[in-house]
């Protein structure tokens, strides 16, 4: 059967077909949709793991029980993998084990661009790499069978191209499964003590050894013989760019691009005038070709490493160095610039609890150390409420460090505030906020519970009490989870009262103690939450502009016919939070019935 499928969907369904029973990841783009496809089939156990460190030991134990098991994440993702993802490397596995590592060229959600390929070298494990939804499908079942073949786990490593473009992809049918037998006990192999892993690294490195020859004949690598005057190696998207870009030429296309086939690359060479590597970030393919001797006639001289790589870039690029058979019609500039569009910054949803958070943290003026989720856009105009951010569940640790160089502050009110969401808190933060309990800073964690993984999706997490499979599931508590951890400072606040939240911020950061506060309230665009519109006084409106200090994108700013400035409320865009009311001193924005009716009660936001 013929279907048209993303690479996300793509790898689901392949997944499916090679018989796979456990599926473990964390929410992350441009990986999240694998899972939420994967959770449709029948037969395969998927579950949003707390983090990916978590979902990679689930996927090994699923492994070494003798199941075929999938494990995905963004490329940062693997950062946070990584200790069990070596460990992995070492001890092999008993059912195939594959881990997806979608990488993110051009940042288009990330704090990076890392190129996840080192860690496959770094790790002695190969890499395989799809270029279109077709291959992610094909390659993920070669991938699980390489994997069992050879004793180790697989890297798949897709870019966000790759992952969210959509082909003609041919499906076929799950492969029968055997019942599972009893678990080996096999405790040098799967044990890493010192004794048992020096044992291994020998055995490690003499696969890398075979897995190089079997690069040499894998389907997964193909020449493409055309115009001899030059030849391209190509991975992953770049192939489908650089053929685009020239389409008479030879390529050796790569699909396992670790460890890499020396005697098909010196065949390609030899077949061909000049030999040009073009790949998306490092020069990963080019480095390690040089370093089988083979001459490179060009790379990363020519190529950008930084940024996504598109048709147009690459025939631009390379038409500069003189190469022939470029596609004349995409030298052309691709997107012609836009003039007079008026630009305007991104910004929270129209209701979202965190705007009144952060309207209260500007005013209050204080360092706010933060972290990964929506609540990072608290940084951008006209907020300018947060002041650093890193990485999944870095706000407070970071904020912990600061306040135990900075102690005592020479105000007690100056303490730093660290920003986190429930998602992102259940991801890392529990054990940062158990070293501040432990080590007794003076900072105040401030985490913003909206019950959802809101800036992937809306996906569940264990506040939410739902699986992924939506299964009711036990429901973490918060506030008695912050207190066993010793903290006697726990507060609970509701984020659309700007009194009370400023007044609880006011209190607790003149706590001489840490201290927990927790803005509760359910992400509107997940629970689809609204009440009437609000609506402005036309004639007390001043046009102030205090009000768009909330950033939200149902006020505008006009020019009444007497030639003042208003400001006026769309009310399809309208989602009834009133916290521009509350920042409107004039009280000229009003709630939808003139009995005051509509300003939302902790009741009122109730998911759903």
């Amino acid at each position: 059967m013929s279907e048209m499928l993303s690479g996300n969907e793509a790898i689901a369904r392949g997944a499916w077909e090679s018989g796979v029973r456990l599926a473990a990841a964390y929410p992350g783009t441009p990986s999240t949709e694998i899972l939420e496809s994967l959770a449709k089939y029948e037969g395969v156990y998927c579950e949003w793991s707390p983090n990916e460190k978590v979902a990679m030991e689930v996927g090994t134990g699923a492994s070494w029980a003798g199941a075929r098991a999938l494990v995905c994440m963004k490329h940062v993702g693997l950062n946070v993998a990584a200790d069990p993802f070596f460990s992995a490397g070492y001890t092999g596995v008993e059912g195939g084990l594959v881990i997806v590592s979608a990488d993110d060229p051009g940042m288009h959600s990330s704090q990076d661009e890392q190129d996840n390929r080192n860690y496959a070298k770094f790790a002695k494990v190969p890499v395989v790499e799809p270029s279109d939804s077709g291959e992610a499908r094909e390659f993920i079942k070669l991938a699980f069978d390489l994997s069992e073949d050879y004793d180790t786990p697989v890297l798949f490593r897709t870019t966000t191209r790759t992952s969210h473009s959509k082909s003609i992809v041919e499906s076929g049918e799950r492969l029968t499964l055997e019942p599972l037998k009893k678990m080996k006990k096999n405790w040098t192999k799967y044990t890493m003590m010192p004794a048992n892993a020096i044992v291994r690294h020998p055995i490690i490195e003499q696969r890398l050894a075979t897995l190089a020859e079997y690069a040499e004949t894998s389907p997964l690598n193909r020449m493409e013989m055309g115009d001899k005057r030059v030849g391209f190696v190509c991975a992953g998207a770049s192939y489908a760019y650089t053929r685009e870009a020239f389409p008479e030429a030879s390529f050796l296309k790569l699909g396992m691009t670790y460890p890499l086939p020396k005697k098909l690359i010196a065949d390609f060479r030899a077949q061909v005038e000049k030999l040009y590597v073009v790949e998306e970030l490092d020069p990963f393919i080019e480095e390690l070709i040089r370093l089988q001797g083979i001459k490179v006639d060009g790379g990363k001289g020519i190529i950008p490493i930084c940024g996504e790589l598109d048709p147009g870039l690459v025939a631009r690029c390379l038409v500069v160095a003189g190469i022939p058979g470029v596609e004349e019609s995409l030298l052309a500039v691709p997107s012609p610039v836009v003039e007079d569009l008026v630009g305007r910054p991104p910004t929270m949803c129209p209701g979202c609890s965190h705007r009144g958070v952060f309207s209260v943290l500007k005013k209050l003026r204080v360092f706010v150390s933060g972290d990964i989720g929506c609540y990072a856009l608290g940084a951008l105009p006209p907020f300018g409420a947060m002041h650093c951010s890193t990485c999944m569940g870095a706000s407070i640790s970071m904020a912990h460090g600061m306040a135990k160089v900075l102690d005592p502050p020479a105000d007690p009110r100056d303490k730093v505030v660290a920003v986190i969401g429930d998602s992102t808190f259940f991801h890392t933060g529990i054990n940062s906020l158990m070293d501040v309990a432990y080590n007794k800073s003076r900072i105040l964690a401030l985490i913003l519970d909206n019950r959802t993984t809101a800036m992937t999706g809306g996906q569940e997490n264990p506040g939410t009490g739902k699986t992924l499979l939506r299964e009711p599931a036990t429901e973490v508590n918060i506030p008695g989870l912050c207190r066993d951890m010793g903290l006697k400072r726990v507060v609970e606040i509701d984020p659309y009262d700007l009194k009370q939240t400023e007044r609880v911020l006011r209190e607790e950061l003149a706590a001489e103690e840490p201290s927990v506060v927790i803005a509760k309230a359910p992400c509107v665009l997940q629970f689809r939450i609204r009440v009437p519109a609000y609506r402005i006084d036309a004639d007390v409106c001043t046009g102030c502009k205090r009000c768009l200090q909330a950033g939200c994108m149902a006020l505008n700013l006009y020019v009444d016919e007497h030639g003042d400035r208003k400001v006026e409320i769309q009310a399809d865009q309208c989602a009834g939070c009133g916290v521009c009311s509350q920042l409107c001193k004039e009280e000229a924005i009003l709630p939808p019935t003139p009995g005051g009716v509509g300003l939302r009660t902790p009741k009122g936001r109730e998911a759903q």
